[in-house]
């Protein structure tokens, strides 16, 4: 699959082949760790599925520590350039002749987050997985599409999030369908554990104070 650059953002571009266009879209959002072979992976395993399946770079290869926290203050903020992104690849995805110019989100970690937070930003549907929850959680699901998500039970970084995002989706009045998988910790979708051991260990630290 080839490797595109939407503004001055690379991006990996996942098409589907066994099936005839046009296809929908979906802006598929890594965790901290940056765009790896896991996000790669999910983006094939959704091209295989009919979707097109666009994985931008938020971290622009840079696995700096400061970086990321910086991804996780605009998680916080609820505002910043890489919302400015994600913007832009639903609407690169959108105005491609072989996309139906609907497009969804998915995110794992990390860009579980920034999934919840772009639900009200124009995509059709937003699939959050194990994302961090902000703490104006009512405002930012007021107009959100339909939500999926999935959390796990053993993940102790997000503590009764499925439960907290299942109350404010019902409250919200959004479609939904939360779940909590009992046996199952943080990054479960992962193939491998990702990102250098001292990221891992500081992950976090990161996050404390966004959810």
């Amino acid at each position: 699959m080839p490797d595109v650059t939407i503004g001055a953002t690379a991006a990996y571009l996942a098409v589907p082949v066994a099936s005839p266009g046009p296809w929908p879209g979906v802006v598929a959002i890594h965790e901290a760790f940056g765009l790896n072979d896991d996000i790669r992976a999910h983006a094939d395993r959704l091209a295989a599925l009919g979707y097109l399946a666009l994985a931008p770079d938020l971290l622009g290869g840079k696995f700096w520590m400061r970086c990321i926290r910086n991804m996780f203050r605009q998680i916080a903020a609820g505002s910043g350039p890489a919302f400015e992104v994600l913007d832009a690849c639903r609407g690169w995805l959108a105005e491609r002749p072989d996309s139906t110019g609907k497009t969804g989100v998915i995110g794992f970690c990390m860009g579980g987050g920034f999934a919840l937070l772009t639900a009200g930003s124009g995509f059709e549907v937003a699939a959050v997985n194990y994302g961090q929850l902000p703490r104006d959680l009512d405002t930012v699901l007021a107009g959100a599409c339909p939500v999926v998500a999935s959390y796990g039970g053993r993940d102790r970084s997000l503590p009764r999030a499925a439960a907290k995002l299942e109350q404010a989706l019902t409250n919200a009045g959004v479609v939904h369908d939360v779940k909590e998988y009992p046996t199952a910790g943080h990054a479960f979708l992962n193939d491998a554990e990702n990102g250098p051991r001292v990221l891992t260990q500081s992950a976090p630290a990161a996050m404390a104070g966004t959810g």
